[in-house]
């Protein structure tokens, strides 16, 4: 496994700004490369304001967003109007602010019933990437306090999912269910980005970046792409405990 970049900001309001660019940077980037770009983004509070800033950037009106698919991590089970949907955050934040077209969006139904709406993504996914691999341009993670990345819980065992691209998941500790992007098909992407900021998160950093094999309890360790990079941008509270070796290399900015 090439060694994990972990980027350390100085204040969140530099890190936002940052990763808004870096994600645009990759979309031209694949564009010059192939004759498409899909990206797979998370929802959450902490990249709010990170799609506030990609909605800003002037060098953003040059892309050809025709080219340009926008898939999602997870999603709660709700409607897309919902102030809780993924979705929705970042159709507010973002989407509805680009000349993307909205058969490029493809969102997961969370107004249906769980199960089937994990079935339903899973075809799509399949549908668009065809006969080609399940390879995403870059894949957008956030982690919880309790390790959990996109919906995979520490609860859950959908860690273990080997053959569907979706499933539905429960959270026993916040009593909810998702639909959520299974393992190998994040751990298959070109980029994976993590993005974290608070110090409630620093100890779980630590953790998921100590772990030398895949944890059951630290969903987020199971991400280790197979060819792909797998780097973090994280604020200097989430990054206080986060320790140098041979494969993790901290780049302060």
């Amino acid at each position: 496994m090439k060694p994990i970049i972990v980027k350390i900001f100085n204040t969140k309001i530099e890190l936002d700004q940052s990763l808004a660019l870096h994600i645009l940077e990759v979309i031209s980037r694949s564009l010059k490369e192939s004759a498409r770009c899909c990206i797979a983004l998370s929802g959450g509070e902490t990249p709010k304001n990170v799609y506030h800033q990609m909605a800003t950037v002037e060098s953003a009106r040059s892309i050809d967003w025709s080219r340009v698919h926008v898939f999602f991590c997870d999603e709660r089970a709700v409607p897309p109007h919902d102030p809780a949907s993924n979705y929705g955050m970042i159709d507010r934040e973002w989407l509805s602010h680009i000349s993307i077209p909205q058969g490029n969006v493809h969102r997961i139904q969370g107004e249906l019933e769980p199960t089937i709406a994990a079935e339903v993504y899973d075809r799509e996914m399949r549908k668009y990437f065809g006969f080609d691999p399940v390879v995403f341009d870059l894949i957008l993670l956030g982690v919880g306090e309790d390790g959990h990345t996109a919906s995979v819980f520490p609860e859950s065992d959908a860690f273990l999912e080997k053959k569907a691209l979706v499933r539905s998941t429960f959270s026993e500790q916040m009593k909810t269910w998702r639909v959520t992007m299974t393992v190998p098909v994040m751990n298959s992407a070109r980029e994976i980005l993590f993005l974290a900021t608070g110090k409630q998160k620093a100890a779980m950093i630590k953790n998921v970046l100590d772990a030398k094999l895949p944890d059951p309890n630290i969903p987020a360790s199971f991400i280790r792409p197979s060819g792909g990079t797998l780097s973090w941008m994280i604020d200097q509270d989430a990054g206080a405990l986060v320790k140098e070796d041979s494969s993790i290399i901290i780049e302060r900015w």
